[in-house]
């Protein structure tokens, strides 16, 4: 066999298959090896060029070039004839595994006459390259831009390979132990440490707190609790949406219910006052005593102040309300302890996970269980109560709202909170602060109004309304010039189409290694581009948006964008993206 192969590598080194297939040779442990495979480094290695022909190699690395990216790999104990390094495309396999590109020829090879389509086991670049350009190019909008919306992250490549392995596959109707179908017990190993991390990332005691980790996202993780302890048509309070609340948490026009949370339940807004743009707590606690709330949530979007948990429980204590602790965008702050925590007041705590947590696209809901605290028992005697928040809340999601959990997603979450129980993580949640201040305080000394007067958070509502703007244009025009952000309602909007508002955040670009000094420079951008806003305004104060878009595009406004925009993406280039190289 192997006088055969080493005829057959001399015929190919003399002969190859084709013209793009270069011989793989055998070579030291190269650095680029080292650094993707250290625990075998001292191996033997195959070392490829740009493109290869794999023969045999016992340990051998790869690199092929593609559309002008690299891909490498690390691979072990495999074969292939007639097999070219596009193949591998972007997967990577670490320690002594193999690569997903080198097992598909394994098994193919293996398989007798039992054939697949090719398309199931090629990279997405190979059967679909419309669909890898497109992510491509989103990829490389994300690198030469500046993302700062509040509710994005760039997530860690972890995080990435976990949502794209085999747990997409598994059907796991059910909880741990207790499933509708077959072959499930390393997912419920898996779902079972995601919970166990998810306590620990919060500092929780698993005799007090229990979580369910299967929500799909935010939304339907807040509808799940309203369906779990409510009864149709029962009544709840969150923070307005113009004021910096979430649509989840009930919303209406006088002529329409926007929020589905607004068909089903009966919702009372509460509000900030609008001088000062913090929450009115004395007027929520006097609207309380009159609406009487079954479930009153302290949750927010665009309100960048830290919320005062101690009086929410109070006004719910006084009128027997459960306290819903919406922390969707600060749960990654709130696990770092830079902002305030809601554990110590709330009865039930919902999370996305993909905002400042930085996992993938789900969600999280945390419940007392065990006894409950003596000040919400309204017992005199010395009975104990007990929370009966689990039964109900893991119900509401299967087989109330959802069926099957999304198994790739409740691993990536698992990899998220490993990440943020890191020393790391704590110096990148503070970080985020210290960036969202700055921003805040560099604009605040060119002229620029903010709601509130500030933030606590990772946030921050620029007020346009002293300049004569509103958010939809100057959301387009930070938009062509590279920096992505979104119009926001302020405190007194009537219009959520036509906001007054650009709310700002940096957990983005934080994780990206920005720090206070560049978060200047952020400022100086933003506020070149307010300018350039102002003066195709300043044409005809009057114009809609639409017009305002196509004005834009005359020249002495667009060579100005068109300069900043090179600016801006020069500048972002520079700092570094986690996840993959291409996609």
């Amino acid at each position: 066999m192997m006088n055969f192969l080493c005829i057959l590598e001399v015929f190919l080194i003399l002969y190859p298959l084709s013209t793009n297939t270069i011989r793989c040779y055998k070579c030291e442990a190269t650095n680029e090896c080292k650094t993707i495979n250290n625990d075998v480094s001292s191996k033997n290695y195959y070392h490829s060029s740009d493109n290869v022909e794999i023969i045999e190699c016992e340990y051998y690395c790869w690199k092929s070039v593609s559309l002008g990216n690299v891909y490498r790999g690390c691979a072990r104990k495999r074969c292939a004839i007639s097999h070219t390094a596009g193949t591998f495309s972007s997967s990577v396999c670490c320690g002594t595994d193999y690569c997903n590109g080198i097992n598909r020829i394994n098994i193919s090879m293996s398989g007798g006459d039992s054939k697949i389509p090719s398309f199931l086991t090629e990279s997405l670049a190979q059967c679909d390259p419309e669909m890898y350009e497109l992510i491509r190019k989103e990829k490389q909008r994300q690198i030469r831009g500046l993302e700062m919306i509040a509710s994005e992250n760039f997530t860690s490549r972890g995080v990435l390979e976990t949502l794209g392995s085999c747990l997409t596959n598994k059907y796991s109707e059910g909880y741990p132990g207790v499933r509708y179908y077959g072959g499930n017990e390393i997912i419920d190993q898996i779902e079972t440490l995601t919970q166990k991390r998810a306590l620990v990332a919060f500092g929780l005691d698993e005799n007090e707190w229990g979580v369910n980790v299967q929500p799909l996202s935010g939304c339907p993780a807040n509808f799940a609790v309203y369906s779990a302890l409510l009864e149709p048509h029962s009544r709840i309070m969150g923070l307005d949406l113009p004021d910096g609340g979430h649509l989840s948490h009930g919303y209406a026009t006088p002529t329409k219910k926007i929020s589905f949370t607004s068909v089903y339940f009966e919702n009372m807004p509460y509000k900030v006052n609008t001088q000062t743009g913090l929450i009115d707590y004395e007027e929520l606690a006097r609207t309380a005593k009159l609406f009487r709330p079954k479930i009153i949530i302290a949750g927010i979007s665009c309100y960048s102040r830290n919320l005062e948990y101690d009086k929410f429980r109070q006004i719910c204590d006084d009128v027997g309300a459960i306290l819903l602790a919406d922390m969707a965008h600060v749960s990654g702050l709130v696990a770092a302890k830079v902002v305030a925590d809601p554990f110590a007041y709330a009865d039930i705590v919902t999370t996305t996970t993909h905002k400042s947590l930085r996992g993938p696209r789900a969600a999280m809901i945390f419940y007392r269980k065990g006894p409950k605290r003596p000040q919400v028992t309204n017992k005199t005697d010395n009975s104990v109560q007990m929370y009966d928040y689990e039964k109900k809340i893991n119900e509401a999601i299967f087989p109330g709202l959802q069926g099957g959990p999304h198994n790739n997603a409740i691993g990536a979450i698992a990899v998220a909170l490993k990440q943020v129980a890191s020393d790391e993580f704590k110096t990148y949640a503070q970080q985020v602060v210290k960036n969202a201040k700055q921003l805040v305080a560099t604009l605040q000394e060119k002229g620029y109004t903010f709601v509130s007067g500030g933030t606590d958070t990772h946030l921050a509502l620029l007020d346009l309304r002293p300049l004569g703007l509103d958010g939809a244009k100057v959301e387009r025009v930070l938009e062509v010039a590279a920096i992505t952000v979104n119009k926001n309602t302020c405190p007194g909007d009537k219009s959520a189409l036509k906001p007054s508002g650009i709310r700002f955040g940096t957990p983005a670009l934080t994780t990206r290694g920005f720090k206070e000094n560049d978060i200047i420079q952020v400022a100086i951008f933003i506020d070149r581009a307010v300018q350039i806003a102002r003066n195709v305004n300043e044409s005809n104060p009057n114009q809609t948006v639409k017009d305002f878009k196509a004005n834009m595009k005359l020249d002495q406004y667009a060579q100005k964008l068109d300069e900043l925009k090179e600016e801006i993406e020069t500048f972002a280039a520079k700092f570094p993206m986690p996840g993959y190289e291409s996609i």
